[in-house]
C-alpha cells in the first residue's frame, strides 16, 4: 500500500509512545498483515472492530506478536484474538475517546484487505 502515512494523524494519536520514527514502519506492518490476512471486517459497535482473518498457525503468531508491540506504545488498544471453530479473529476496542483512532484502522483495514488476491491464504508459501 503506498498512502502517505505522514498525513494519516489518525493512526498515531499524541497518547502514542512510539518514537516519532518508529511510526511509519509499524503502519506498514499492520498494512501488510491488513493485506495479507483481512477477510472481512465488521463495526460491532463504535468502540469495536471485528477483522476476520485468514486461519492459520502463521497468521495466529504474526498478529499476536504485533498487537502485543502496539499496546505497548498505545495502551488504550484491547486487542482480543480469537481462535475457534475454525476461524481467527481480530477484535480491536478503544476508549469513546479514541473512536477516532479506531476509524482510520477500520479504514487502512478495509482499504489494504481489498489488494488482496482472491484465493491468497496470507499464511505464506506452502508445499504442494
Amino acid at each position: 500500500m503506498t498512502q502517505d502515512i505522514t498525513l494519516d494523524r489518525g493512526w498515531a494519536p499524541s497518547a502514542c509512545t512510539l518514537p516519532t520514527a518508529e511510526q511509519p514502519l509499524r503502519v506498514a506492518e499492520f498494512d501488510a498483515l491488513f493485506a495479507d490476512a483481512v477477510q472481512g471486517l465488521t463495526r460491532p459497535e463504535s468502540t469495536r472492530l471485528r477483522l476476520d482473518l485468514v486461519f492459520g498457525p502463521g497468521t495466529a503468531a504474526r498478529t499476536a506478536e504485533l498487537t502485543a508491540r502496539e499496546n505497548g506504545c498505545c495502551s488504550f488498544f484491547t486487542f482480543t484474538l480469537i481462535i475457534a471453530d475454525g476461524c481467527l479473529t481480530l477484535d480491536v476496542s478503544v476508549p469513546p475517546e479514541r473512536v477516532d483512532v479506531l476509524d482510520a484502522l477500520q479504514a487502512r483495514a478495509g482499504a489494504a484487505a481489498t489488494l488482496r488476491a482472491p484465493g491468497d491464504d496470507g499464511d505464506g508459501p506452502h508445499q504442494p
